[in-house]
């Protein structure tokens, strides 16, 4: 019973308004059973049986299972370079709540406790709900929750300690969380083994195979940022060189356009794919990313056999500014084997903001509905 009330919560989170037939159906349980089910995680302030909305024919009307008024919810923290965001996350994915800014200094320390005031203030308006915590960064996380952000110079950061209270507390880099989200609620939802590339200050990913994302044993899969696909001449604040991130992103424009490094390289990449349609260099610039892009997207196929890329942050951006230079380098990569069929590369159905948060909620989700039934 504990395993199906489980499976049942399941199938309400990722399809709020389920009818309770369909619940049955997809459990693999008789009517009689997912009565029985519904009943318990009801008592249980988890789930509630609401009437469908009219459908206008006859018949006995339709019940619909929907998260409890009063039942648990998640916290789901992103944490950038620039700001944060907290958000209050029920079963199904319906954020109820968000406390956002922007960082009055970099030291972690101080943006520790702007995140951990915003925290605090809302597991004060919400009491007992808050259950568990997902947080996405912007660097690798260790299987002990320690973050080390190369680009913040933020290092050997204890994450816990924004609610070390929690009774659930899951983080991850944002790419990876972001691919999560994707494969579960986006463009590479279906797929077995999903690609997700995400350019913001450098490239990050995550491979998804099966549902779930490919970690590593130190939590640092996915850096394909720091392959050596770039120019051996330049040397990456990780402290190697020929770096593909910094051939892809805003600083790699910023040197194609003998320019210095900007602040800010999200919001220069974006400046720069903006004036490429009037502006020859500009446009040069973004075809040499473009393509420095693609190829490395056909080494990755080649070596993970991915049957699906897609691309989140400014690598979106420069899919639809050079479509052709991005395919043209992609397709010269592929092996014999792909070329027939090369694998789509398309962009991220959630935004740069919603990715990584939606992919903070579902791993804590994840790992809080075990503990529920």
């Amino acid at each position: 019973m504990t395993t199906r009330s489980t499976e049942l919560l399941q199938v309400v989170h990722q399809r709020p308004g389920v009818t309770r037939a369909d619940a049955a159906r997809l459990l693999g349980v008789g009517t009689g059973a997912a009565t029985e089910l519904v009943t318990k995680l009801s008592r249980a302030s988890l789930l509630i049986q609401a009437p469908a909305a009219p459908s206008g024919t006859r018949g006995r009307p339709t019940t619909v299972l929907l998260p409890h008024p009063d039942g648990p919810v998640v916290l789901a923290v992103v944490i950038t370079q620039e700001a944060w965001r907290v958000d209050v996350v029920e079963l199904g994915g319906a954020t109820a709540a968000s406390r956002s800014g922007r960082h009055t200094a970099t030291a972690w320390a101080a943006v520790r406790a702007e995140v951990t005031a915003a925290i605090e203030d809302l597991i004060q308006v919400y009491g007992r709900r808050p259950r568990a915590i997902g947080v996405s960064v912007p660097g690798t996380v260790s299987r002990t929750l320690r973050l080390d952000a190369s680009n913040a110079d933020w290092h050997d950061v204890d994450l816990t300690a924004l609610w070390p209270a929690a009774e659930v507390f899951v983080a991850g880099n944002d790419a990876t969380l972001a691919a999560t989200a994707e494969h579960r609620r986006g463009a590479a939802a279906g797929a077995a083994v999903a690609l997700h590339l995400r350019i913001e200050a450098g490239l990050g990913g995550a491979v998804v195979e099966n549902g779930r994302p490919v970690i590593g044993a130190r939590g640092a899969a996915g850096e394909f940022g720091h392959m050596p696909f770039g120019d051996p001449a330049v040397r990456c604040p990780c402290g190697a060189r020929g770096c593909w991130g910094s051939a892809v992103d805003g600083t790699a424009l910023a040197r194609l356009l003998d320019e210095p490094a900007p602040k800010d390289p999200i919001t220069y990449a974006r400046r720069v794919i903006a004036a490429a349609p009037g502006s020859e260099p500009a446009a040069a610039a973004v075809r040499t990313v473009g393509a420095a892009l693609g190829r490395g997207i056909a080494g990755l196929v080649n070596g993970l056999d991915a049957d699906l890329v897609t691309l989140g942050g400014v690598g979106a951006d420069l899919l639809a500014a050079v479509p052709d230079a991005i395919d043209a380098a992609y397709r010269d990569g592929l092996m014999l084997i792909h070329r027939s069929a090369p694998p789509p590369v398309l962009p991220a159905t959630l935004s740069d903001d919603d990715g990584p948060l939606a992919g903070a909620a579902e791993e804590a989700w994840a790992a809080l509905l075990p503990r529920l039934t």
